[in-house]
């Protein structure tokens, strides 16, 4: 696989089982040890019912498949995941940087703390951490942690 193998596109709402098929997978084997506050019925019906058909949702595709997702708001990156199986092939890197070019005022985004090869990409990617929680505030009851990217003001 090549990055020119790869296609960012905006998702249509026939992605929205392979969208939510990404996130199951990619949450849980990036994050093994915090608990979903979701079923997997209620997290498809999620991503059908308001991600796909309301939020700035993008995929990236690999011969028709997809094999990643993220979901853009106001200055927030507020999803990216990616198949386990394709992490590590800058599919990453290319989300950031299409979440840059059409947010060039500033980002911001929350992982868990626990997730370091997470925490590790942003900060790669020119993210600050600048708010750590206990995680009172999230579904999950885990500790995250707030991220910003603002444009290099030079």
């Amino acid at each position: 696989m090549t990055m020119d193998d790869v296609t960012l596109r905006r998702a249509t709402g026939a992605d929205a089982p392979a969208v939510a098929d990404v996130w199951l997978r990619s949450y849980d084997a990036a994050l093994p040890g915090v608990r979903r506050a979701h079923t997997d019925d209620e997290i498809r019906a999620y991503f059908r019912e308001v991600v796909v058909p309301a939020r700035e949702t993008w995929v990236a595709t690999l011969d028709g498949t997809v094999v990643g997702m993220m979901v853009l708001g106001d200055g927030l990156l507020s999803q990216l995941y990616l198949d386990p199986d394709r992490r590590g092939r800058g599919i990453g890197d290319r989300f950031v940087a299409l979440a840059k070019e059409r947010r060039p005022d500033g980002l911001e985004l929350w992982t868990f703390q626990v997730n370091g090869p997470a925490r590790r990409f942003y900060e790669r990617n020119g993210f600050v951490a600048v708010e750590h929680t206990d995680g009172r505030d999230n579904e999950e009851r885990e500790p995250d942690v707030r991220y910003v990217w603002r444009p290099d003001a030079t």
